[in-house]
């Protein structure tokens, strides 16, 4: 329950002021929020230490609005709906102010965060990062920040802590989103994204159309979230990286593919991965979006599984290094294969390991190696987990469309993986969600 509602105006200015097209990771995230219908809020709660003032929650704010150009943008739409970045000099933000009263200020920052996502952004007239510190007798006990996804990726926000923590001074890197939008439209960024789409052409050329119709229960919901949490995946996924020499990615990467092939028969299997494009020169201190969907054409099936591994570990590069394009030339080009081969062309699966201890995730990868293809620096040493399978939980099924018919998000705990996944039941059911989780442990045990 939310009480007293005050705001403190926060005045800003900033450097990178300009307009110009979005950049590719923000096209690519563009489209999704349009598909889904949702401003894309990334963040969540933060609780104060004692003795933390308004006035130091206003500067944080300041800083924020004045060190990152991306919370400095709004959108402009040319006539034909096309959306135009605006980066602005300087303005003025609000800072809420919420006097928890009588209730519990965490329950309060709770309904203040679920206030903040579920309230439309207009992105032509608000900037894309919304604030608010709760307090309760004058004093401030949690801090709520949600930030728009077209504005930065988990990665960006990372960095942006960590820089906000420090209160960081030296100059901002120099590929902020203008920057990039410059450079992608020069000879060499034209070269990277005519390389990508040949790529793209070859793999969409070859690859089978998608046919499988799953067991669709129509008195139950279509779409699902699932969440699947597997100590034994944490322990068989470390133990398999260090005894094979291989980052705990392409591991996790090959189960994932190994149990899809078994459950849908497709082979190879095609899978879009979510690649942070950090490693690429100048982009991995920008807070701003950078992600974009690679392309992993997988043929993993009736191979041993070491095997299995190489053929992964080899086809992780080419979709790094193709990760990286203009959306829209990528969308004109599946239309016009689609059209000529008399099929639809949709590459439904997504695969996205956005995990803190996968290492290599966002590091530059070395000269002839793949991103995440080399061992974690320090595998966790976690009691022995044999003999506790994961458990797996239907968190949530609605009729409001999904963007994706599989959608599988990894993230870790401090002694599991955790898969969290979003299904379109007309194109994969419940049972197979299950048994894709279930399958993957069971392999990656099997592979210690």
């Amino acid at each position: 329950m939310e009480s007293t509602l005050q705001q403190v105006m926060v005045d800003f200015q900033g450097d990178g002021v300009g307009e110009g097209e979005l950049s590719w990771g923000q096209k690519e995230y563009w489209s999704t929020a349009v598909a889904e219908k949702t401003w894309g809020p990334l963040g969540g709660i933060k609780p104060l230490p004692a003795g933390t003032t308004v006035e130091q929650i206003a500067d944080e704010l300041r800083y924020l609005m004045s060190r990152y150009p991306p919370l400095r943008t709004r959108l402009r739409f040319e006539a034909d709906g096309r959306p135009r970045q605006i980066v602005h000099g300087s303005g003025q933000i609000a800072l809420e102010v919420v006097d928890a009263g009588e209730s519990d200020p965490q329950a309060t920052a709770d309904a203040v965060d679920e206030r903040f996502r579920r309230t439309d952004l207009d992105f032509t007239a608000e900037w894309p990062i919304r604030m608010a510190v709760v307090c309760r007798d004058g004093q401030p006990t949690h801090m709520v920040v949600l930030s728009s996804h077209l504005a930065l990726d988990a990665a960006g926000a990372m960095v942006m802590m960590e820089e906000v923590a420090a209160r960081r001074s030296t100059p901002a890197p120099v590929m902020q989103p203008l920057a990039q939008v410059a450079w992608q439209q020069s000879a060499a960024g034209r070269r990277q994204n005519a390389s990508a789409l040949r790529y793209w052409e070859s793999v969409l050329r070859t690859v089978e159309p998608r046919t499988t119709v799953a067991r669709y229960d129509s008195k139950l919901p279509r779409y699902w979230h699932g969440r699947f949490t597997s100590p034994t995946l944490l322990r068989a996924l470390n133990a398999t990286a260090e005894r094979s020499g291989l980052g705990t990615s392409t591991v996790l990467l090959t189960v994932f593919a190994v149990a899809l092939n078994r459950i849908t028969g497709a082979n190879p299997v095609v899978v879009r991965t979510i690649v942070s494009n950090r490693f690429r020169p100048g982009l991995s201190e920008v807070v701003c979006i950078l992600t974009q969907s690679g392309l992993c054409v997988l043929d993993v099936a009736d191979v041993p599984f070491d095997e299995a591994l190489q053929r992964v570990r080899r086809s992780e590069f080419s979709a790094l290094k193709h990760a990286y394009f203009d959306p829209e030339d990528l969308s004109r080009l599946r239309d016009r294969i689609s059209r000529e081969r008399g099929v639809d062309l949709d590459i439904a699966f997504h695969y996205n390991d956005r995990r803190t201890s996968a290492g290599p995730q966002d590091d530059q990868p070395q000269r002839d190696q793949p991103q995440g293809d080399r061992p974690d620096a320090a595998p966790r040493q976690l009691p022995d987990a044999r003999g506790l399978p994961g458990t797996f939980e239907w968190v949530l099924g609605r009729d409001a469309p999904a963007y994706q018919p599989l959608f599988v998000h990894i993230d870790d705990t401090a002694e599991a993986i955790q898969i969290t996944l979003h299904i379109d039941t007309r194109s994969f059911s419940r049972e197979d969600a299950e048994a894709l989780m279930r399958g993957m442990e069971e392999l990656a045990t099997d592979s210690v």
